[in-house]
């Protein structure tokens, strides 16, 4: 039996608070000492950056339509392991989840790792009727431990005496905390959710006020004190040990991480590395010279507020171009897909970009795909086995379009279905319920995958850099140049 310090904290809805609130109490639990590992219940990576700069620890996603149910408490103790406690946010509201039966829920999470949970209650111009809310959250499925609430824009001292008398005495649920309006959010949001940490300033002074905030408002102390009461978790750690040093002859991954690509499970490189191989940083955006590689990884991101860079770095684009010309094995998602493409519409303006596939992509006002997705891999690639059902999920404002001059029509110019290795049976993908285009030893897709849920990759992508530097004598492709 593991003793694994930990509490989820959830929300009724979608911009009840939790977000700032787990911000706030992972930050000033670091502050005060304690080793906290956050994590964030369902795909978002933008949350999960957040959440990883407050702690000072990498978060990790927990969620149980990419992930294998069974496989869940073996992520849990393994990114749990060697911390004081863990903090577990959850997305949406407690028990939204794919059906009317609420599954993959935050709440289905919290009993599968038997966590208690924190409520952060919107109790804006509500008073005794916030009781009514918690106690009917309280009595709304069996087995959901509620260990308390925090009341969230409270109006002022009188506001709060009554909320957390009114919960604490007719819902007979403790009130933990009661958190004041904020005049302004301190984190600004855009078209997926919040800014990301790499395009705002002043990060750190952002969630140290926060942390203030908190810790004159919520009773840390009995967060703790839930958190360290959770039963002890049948079971062990999912992986093995720490990932070993890479032997010397490792096929070399280049991984990119810049201010527009940098959407990565860490599990996914761990993966990598589990699978042998040796992962270096590069970027898309400078002009240093790459390493050799024996393999690229292209995560999602937003290519689309550096467009002008990935555009003017004509010699990166011309070399990763070559690079897949001479079958280089490169995965791409999402934005990773958009830089390969041969143009980014933005406002209507084409911009370059690397060309590997003759389609453009052009960012939209509205959503095309947001949410879970299921892909059945219906062609030969060197990532996924045909007949493969991957859960993955899609998170793009942008689409796939014809490229300019290559005819008129909807579809004009645009791969026949049948070129795609995907067949989406869930979701939007690319184009006309496909995705995934392969070009030679690239794969691209709109669909995101998690390393756990999709067990396969890892090894298959680095048998694939393994082949490809043994056909070149043991060395990858050549060093990039620099800035064209």
């Amino acid at each position: 039996m593991n003793h694994r310090p930990r509490l989820v904290l959830a929300g009724l809805s979608g911009g009840a608070g939790k977000t700032i609130l787990t911000l706030g109490v992972c930050r000033a639990l670091a502050a005060a000492g304690y080793r906290v590992r956050p994590f964030k219940k369902g795909p978002d990576y933008i949350d999960a950056a957040w959440l990883g700069l407050a702690a000072g620890r990498d978060a990790t996603n927990l969620d149980p339509f990419l992930l294998p149910e069974a496989s869940l408490p073996g992520l849990f103790l393994e990114k749990s392991r060697d911390v004081d406690i863990s903090i577990i946010e959850g997305n949406r509201g407690l028990f939204d989840g794919l059906d009317v039966a609420g599954s993959c829920s935050t709440a289905a999470l919290a009993r599968l790792l038997s966590a208690p949970v924190v409520l952060a209650l919107d109790v804006t111009k509500m008073t005794r009727t916030a009781a009514a809310l918690v106690a009917g959250v309280a009595a709304f499925e069996p087995g959901l431990a509620l260990a308390g609430v925090v009341a969230n824009r409270t109006a002022g001292p009188r506001h709060r005496d009554i909320v957390r008398a009114s919960i604490e005495t007719l819902a007979r649920v403790p009130v933990l905390g009661t958190l004041p309006k904020i005049a302004e959010n301190p984190i600004p949001e855009r078209h997926m959710g919040l800014v990301s940490n790499r395009e705002h300033g002043g990060v750190e002074a952002i969630l140290d006020n926060l942390a203030a905030i908190v810790r004159e408002h919520v009773d840390l102390d009995r967060l703790v004190a839930i958190a360290q009461a959770a039963p002890p978790l049948p079971g062990s750690a999912g992986a093995s040990a720490p990932v070993a040093a890479p032997a010397a002859d490792a096929p070399v991954i280049g991984v990119v991480r810049d201010a527009a690509l940098w959407f990565y499970y860490p599990e996914n490189c761990e993966a990598l590395e589990r699978a042998g191989a040796r992962l270096v940083t590069v970027s898309l955006l400078d002009d240093a010279p790459w390493p050799d590689l024996d393999g690229l990884y292209l995560g999602g991101g937003f290519p689309e507020t550096q467009v002008a860079a990935l555009a003017a770095n004509v010699a990166r684009r011309d070399h990763i171009k070559a690079l897949a010309e001479a079958g280089l094995p490169i995965y791409a998602e999402c934005g990773g897909f958009m830089y390969l493409c041969r143009g980014l519409d933005l406002d209507g303006t084409v911009h370059a970009m690397a060309g590997v596939f003759p389609v453009n992509t052009t960012l939209c006002a509205k959503p095309q795909g947001l949410g879970y997705s299921l892909a059945r891999v219906v062609s030969p690639n060197p990532f996924h086995p045909v007949g493969t059902l991957l859960a993955g999920h899609e998170f793009h404002y942008s689409k796939c379009q014809a490229a300019l001059g290559a005819g008129s029509g909807p579809a004009a110019g645009l791969p026949d279905p049948e070129a795609f290795c995907l067949r989406m049976e869930r979701g939007v993908g690319m184009h006309a319920g496909r995705d995934g285009l392969v070009f030679r030893n690239t794969f691209a897709a709109y669909t995101h995958i998690h390393a756990w849920g999709a067990p396969h990759w890892a090894d298959n992508f680095v048998a694939a850099a393994r082949a490809y530097r043994r056909e070149r004598g043991g060395k990858g492709m050549p060093p990039a140049a620099g800035r064209g």
